[in-house]
């Protein structure tokens, strides 16, 4: 019987040099640091490949999940035990089209509600007393208990995680809460999910909030006492850190600004007298889930980490050492262009989140762009998740990205640099003061302006948006809210509800709102729960706890918007021109000399202009100047681009750029590539504009259809 082969022990390990040597060879030339290393908006360098001695000394690998720092989970059986919940916001505007689509998704594997209130009801505004644009607006409207009750129709609360977007206005809406789970016959302390009072992130996407921040506060650490105390398993606060990445911040200012607010948050109940073991795990952290694979997973990872470290600064035991981390795929990078892409989008994203460790996930139906989801999208969107549980099988094994020298190394990095960021926060008086300062908001629009340049020049692929683009695409035709008659209809419903008093239930409202005047504790709770049971709106209810509060900070919100606005922009301007002319705006491929000569400018050119709608002619290559111009004179085009060499440019621009613009009035000619030498020469010909790798392609397709009349 012969031995068993050793397999790997027979080979000699390859030293990192040697290998390195290997691949420089390969290269020919060109440096390993600028072909394989590369920066990130984090400020990081990252390495093509990592060994163990770059992990080495990290204290996070010493921990087990569910130990030490964290960094490897919150919980010791990851999603053995339990997976994470398959979450999904439902914008509708109105209680019973949000109980349809809530009651259809929760029997096809959703198995939590995210209940993202209107721009009213977060106020705290009725609708009959609200503007007309914000009852509907961002999400359901909600001013009675009736209201509650028809949005949460046949919907279990006992078993069913309920988030809710409050904004600032949180215990009015828990006092409705829990007066229909009374009404219901169930038990408070059954609730699970979270009534997500955030005012600074009110305040970051909004730039003010309807009440001052200490009334905010004051009514936070209400909130969370009562919850102590009634509803244990329902947290209070969440951290909502969205708006950083939506306006264009990189991971590492997401999580640096996010920890700020959550370290505000405690600092500011425990003054309240709420202890930090009451209020951190009544805390729940919502993050944006970005593009970077690898980056996303760290930053969870680092995520929980340095919270763990907060946490025990304020005097945390371990349980409240442990982060509450839902995520949500961004919107950021999904766009109206080539939209099926954004379905690819999502699905690694999610991926990134769930070997992150999170609590829960939504994802983002890749329609949304368009206004409001429809079946389909909502069912692509949770079935993304669902087969990652399953058919990915990835609950099977806890941390399955721990171990990994990059990710490891990349969660280190993450981590060193947001605590850096935060400390810089702290340093300026914490999260509200650096808003108030507009330290935040300029930290993220420089990282915004880098990546939008970026993207203006292929530094960086959106795929359909400024690379490969599909022109002939049949729009999505999205579902937008008609605020109108959603605002008639909702003062109809809170007007109706209020003329149902009679006499007596009348005084009895006014007298349980009276009660509300004195209480300054804990008790506010159970007194707001009393009056909604007597038939308080949830806007009386604000009114009442709000009196006299008039202190509301100002600041100057952070712009959220989608990367690839300004080429959707482009797009727009072609099919209106479409629409308008019955053709595409044009732009005539010269092509000159043989097939070898023009083909790569050529193919590039074409992939260039399509980006802006432009229709491209791409005809085979052109033995004459006359020949070329007929062609281009036949073809319609009002811009003609020139591809061939830079050895035959010098004699062919000459000849081209005049016969063009004498055969077509208005005519703008380009020439695809960039020969420096040549430059000034081809402008004093007539060359209007060039296209090449390093070319601003929204300066140079927005400047060209402006020039033909495509843009007014």
């Amino acid at each position: 019987m012969t031995d068993k082969p050793k397999l790997l022990s027979e080979f000699a390990e390859v030293p990192f040099d040697k290998w390195k040597a290997q691949v420089e060879a390969e290269l020919k030339g060109v440096p390993y640091e600028k072909k394989l290393v590369s920066g990130t908006y984090e400020g990081i360098t990252v390495q093509p490949i990592y060994n163990a001695s770059d992990v080495a000394g990290l204290e996070h690998l010493k921990a087990k999940p569910g130990c030490g720092q964290l960094a490897r989970g919150s919980s010791h059986e990851g999603y053995v035990a339990e997976a994470w919940e398959v979450s999904q916001e439902l914008p509708y505007p109105g209680p019973r089209e949000f109980n349809q689509a809530a009651r259809h998704d929760l029997s096809r594997g959703l198995t939590a509600l995210n209940l993202n209130l209107d721009h009213a009801t977060r106020a705290g505004i009725d609708p009959d007393s609200a503007v007309e644009g914000d009852v509907g607006k961002g999400g359901v409207s909600i001013a009675t208990i009736k209201d509650l009750s028809v949005a949460l129709e046949d919907i279990d609360l006992e078993k069913t995680s309920l988030f809710v977007r409050s904004g600032a206005s949180g215990l009015p809406f828990a006092a409705l809460l829990a007066a229909l789970v009374k009404s219901r016959g169930l038990d408070v302390r059954k609730l699970r999910g979270c009534i997500e009072m955030d005012p600074l992130g009110v305040l970051a996407h909004e730039g003010t909030l309807p009440q001052s921040l200490d009334e905010a506060y004051r009514e936070m650490a209400q909130l969370t006492l009562w919850a102590e105390r009634e509803a244990p398993a329902l947290q209070t606060v969440c951290v909502h850190s969205r708006s950083f990445l939506e306006a264009g911040g990189s991971a590492v200012q997401e999580l640096a600004f996010a920890l700020s607010q959550g370290a505000e948050y405690i600092r500011e109940l425990v003054k309240r007298g709420v202890a930090v073991d009451t209020v951190a795990p009544r805390m729940r952290f919502a993050f944006s889930v970005g593009p970077n694979f690898f980056m996303e997973i760290a930053k969870f990872r680092a995520a929980r980490l340095l919270w763990s470290r907060i946490v025990e600064a304020f005097g945390g035991n371990m349980c409240s050492q442990s982060m509450s981390i839902h995520a949500r795929t961004a919107l950021w990078n999904k766009s109206k262009l080539d939209p099926y892409a954004n379905l690819l989008r999502t699905t690694t994203e999610s991926f990134s989140a769930v070997l992150g460790g999170v609590q829960s996930l939504q994802v983002t139906p890749f329609d949304e762009v368009f206004g409001l989801p429809d079946e389909f999208s909502r069912r692509i969107a949770r079935n993304t998740q669902i087969l990652l549980a399953t058919e990915a099988q990835l609950r099977h094994v806890v941390d399955p990205a721990g171990g990994s020298w990059a990710v490891e190394w990349l969660t280190d990095q993450i981590a060193q640099k947001a605590w850096e960021l935060f400390q810089a926060v702290e340093g300026k008086g914490g999260a509200f003061a650096a808003l108030q300062a507009g330290f935040i908001q300029s930290e993220i629009e420089k990282v915004c302006k880098a990546k939008e340049s970026a993207l203006a020049t292929r530094k960086d692929v959106q795929v359909g948006v400024n690379q490969y683009a599909n022109i002939g695409e049949k729009k999505i035709e999205g579902r937008k809210p008609d605020y109108a008659a959603i605002y008639k209809s909702r003062v109809v419903s809170v007007t109706e509800y209020r003329t149902a008093y009679d006499d007596v239930k009348h005084s009895k409202v006014m007298g349980k709102l009276s009660d509300l005047m004195g209480v300054t504790d804990e008790k506010m709770v159970a007194a707001a729960i009393e009056a909604v049971q007597a038939g308080a709106t949830l806007g009386e209810i604000t009114r009442v706890i709000r009196a006299g509060d008039a202190d509301r900070p100002t600041i100057q919100p952070l712009k959220l918007h989608r990367l690839s606005e300004p080429f959707e922009k482009l797009r727009d301007a072609a099919d209106r021109h479409l629409v308008r002319t019955g053709w595409r705006p044009r732009v005539f491929l010269a092509t000159m000399g043989p097939l070898a000569q023009h083909k790569g400018r050529a193919d590039f050119s074409r992939g260039f202009f399509e980006v802006g709608g432009f229709e491209v002619v791409y005809p085979e290559g052109f033995a004459s100047v006359k020949d070329m111009v007929d062609a281009a004179t036949d073809s319609g085009a009002k811009v003609v681009t020139i591809c061939s060499t830079d050895d035959t440019y010098p004699e062919l621009v000459p000849q081209i750029v005049p016969a063009l613009k004498a055969a077509i009035p208005g005519v703008a000619v380009v020439l695809a590539g960039f020969p420096a030498d040549q430059v000034e020469a081809h402008k004093a010909s007539g060359i209007d504009e060039f296209i090449h790798v390093r070319a601003n392609l929204l300066q140079v397709l927005g400047g060209l259809q402006k020039k033909i009349g495509v843009q007014g």
